[in-house]
């Protein structure tokens, strides 16, 4: 990006509603060891950001001088936002961030606001957006494009590259979640969510979820054991990369080798006791190595051992998470139609 603004043609004012939230609780941390103090204040408050949107994903944090602003998928709506913390105004930064085409009706599979559908205020939608996003080591924005079945990059002219749609001649199912080691290689998960009747859809190529890597503009299957692939995180030496297993609601952790392989695949966390709503979906990792983990009724802080030490919890269920701010001590949450935030006492790893 340059001047602070790539696409400046595409950042058109939008008007976000203020009201379809709920407010978040004065007390919303759960310690459950003493090792949190650490990392959070006792009085540390989640406030909202913004909200009014459909289903907000993929949040990533731009660094630009002192400060930066942060982007977000809205999967329905088929954008990325800006959200500019200087004059706390949200744009759309990017339009048909995933699917490109015009026949919507076809593609993403078909998702509800969560209400019971006798509700007035019951919705559904499709999910054509894009999905996760993050930065390569250029600065330039990388998209797990979702309905698009494909990782995109924006190159600084702000035109738009395929850099990968296939794996061993056939279409990815849906690009959901994507990161960039130090070398340049990119890892991301797909699975079926870009189509619209999911593992029955025609339109099918692939018949497993996979995580893959991107490496020298080859393509390979790097994980096949989690029957629903969801968000990706490196260890803070990049030893490790961290894995969730969704609506599975479990958290892998495997060895990455030196030629950006990965092996011994093991259980970090299983979570399926808890009984509140939420999945494993997105997670990041700060500069001690704990992970910062979307999961039931929040945000779960969970050590590199695997140890649950504390939550977040959240008004809405959360989606995924990103650390921002000059710096990265501030932790920026989507969680469905809003964006959150609480300040922490640790750095979060760009």
């Amino acid at each position: 990006m340059r001047n602070n603004t790539m696409f400046a043609a595409l950042c058109v004012m939008v008007l976000i509603g203020p009201a379809h939230a709920q407010q978040p609780n004065d007390k919303p941390v759960t310690r459950l060891d003493p090792a949190l103090d650490a990392l959070i204040s006792p009085n540390a408050k989640l406030e909202l950001v913004k909200t009014g949107f459909g289903f907000t994903e993929g949040p990533v944090w731009v660094p630009r001088g002192n400060s930066g602003f942060l982007l977000f998928s809205d999967i329905p709506a088929n954008v990325i936002y800006m959200w500019n913390p200087l004059d706390d105004k949200v744009s759309v930064y990017l339009d048909h961030s995933g699917y490109t085409g015009q026949d919507i009706w076809r593609v993403g599979f078909m998702q509800t606001n969560g209400k019971d559908k006798s509700d007035p205020k019951f919705e559904e939608f499709p999910m054509i957006g894009s999905n996760g996003l993050t930065l390569d080591q250029e600065g330039r924005l990388i998209i797990a494009t979702w309905a698009g079945r494909s990782i995109d990059r924006i190159e600084w002219d702000g035109k738009r590259t395929v850099l990968a749609d296939r794996y061993d001649g056939k279409r990815f199912g849906g690009t959901n979640d994507v990161v960039v080691k130090k070398d340049d290689a990119i890892y991301f998960t797909d699975g079926y969510g870009g189509l619209r009747h999911t593992t029955s859809d025609p339109r099918k190529e692939l018949d497993f979820n996979g995580i893959y890597m991107l490496k020298d503009g080859k393509v390979s299957l790097v994980i096949k054991d989690i029957p629903n692939t969801n968000g990706l995180a490196f260890s803070p030496d990049q030893k490790i990369l961290y894995a969730n297993g969704s609506r599975d609601r479990y958290v892998k952790r495997y060895d990455v080798l030196p030629d950006d392989t990965v092996s011994n695949g093991r259980m970090l966390i299983d979570m399926n006791s808890d009984p509140a709503k939420g999945i494993t979906d997105g997670l990041r990792v700060d500069v001690k190595g704990n992970l910062w983990e979307t999961g039931p009724g929040g945000v779960w802080i969970i050590t590199p051992e695997g140890k649950h030490i504390g939550t977040i919890a959240t008004p809405e269920l959360s989606a995924n998470v990103e650390f921002g701010d000059a710096d990265r001590k501030t932790l920026y949450i989507a969680a469905r139609t809003s964006i959150y935030k609480i300040r922490l006492r640790v750095p979060g790893l760009p």
